[in-house]
């Protein structure tokens, strides 16, 4: 008998095959990302044995104490807000970060991704509502960091990221994903150099809207992994 999170996955997978084929595109352009902060590590490693490949981490500190017992067959995500003096350690256990938010955090990650002979795919977290609650990048600050990421050698900046506000119904969220992929067209013009392919938008609750208007990865969790209880423990 297949376990819950194997016939979640399948679920959230006709999920995002069905949005995807509304809009007219290829579910293979479209990356799961299976958010487990909280969750324990007997619980990813289910996951990742039913074929989700794509892991998402809040906490740098969580992410390594899973990965320690979990080790390889994953691909990691760093979903949560990135502080500076973590920089090293994540540079050390993630294969994308999506919450690049100042010209300094993309430096910093750029010189730890150096000293540890790793390259390093980072997208840009960009807070178009203005939420004082949220980190993320305005719109007028984008073009700072993507100047920034022009010379970066260690760090391939790939995309845009967004946290929309809350709100029950997923139509208030498509206004802000049209408006991240409005803004990544208009980066590609600016920035040929750059490999901005990736927007990364879309949770449990709105993934659908947000692959309707472009999204390339959409991060779920509650889909997956059923509600949360507390903090993770191996």
């Amino acid at each position: 008998m297949r376990g819950a999170i194997a016939l979640n996955l399948q679920a959230v997978r006709r999920r995002i095959a069905a949005a995807a084929a509304r809009a007219g595109r290829s579910p293979a352009d479209i990356t799961l990302i299976g958010v487990s902060k909280t969750m324990p590590a007997g619980r990813v490693q289910e996951a990742i044995a039913a074929g989700l490949l794509d892991l998402g981490e809040n906490r740098v500190q969580e992410a390594r104490d899973k990965i320690a017992v979990i080790g390889g067959g994953a691909r990691w995500h760093l979903v949560g807000h990135l502080q500076g003096n973590k920089a090293n350690l994540a540079a050390r256990l993630f294969n994308c970060v999506h919450s690049i938010d100042t010209p300094d955090l993309l430096r910093r990650l750029e010189a730890a991704a150096g000293r540890e002979g790793r390259r390093l795919e980072a997208l840009v977290q960009v807070d178009l509502a203005g939420e004082e609650t949220k980190f993320g990048v305005d719109e007028a600050a984008l073009e700072t960091i993507l100047a920034e990421a022009r010379g970066c050698r260690s760090i391939a900046v790939c995309g845009l990221m967004i946290l929309p506000p809350l709100a029950a119904d997923p139509e208030r969220a498509r206004p802000w994903f049209g408006r991240l992929r409005a803004l990544l067209e208009g980066a590609r013009e600016r920035h040929p150099g750059l490999p901005l392919r990736h927007l990364s938008m879309g949770m449990s609750g709105d993934f659908e809207v947000a692959i309707e208007e472009g999204a390339t990865m959409v991060r779920v969790g509650r889909a997956l992994f059923g509600d949360r209880a507390g903090p993770a423990t191996p």
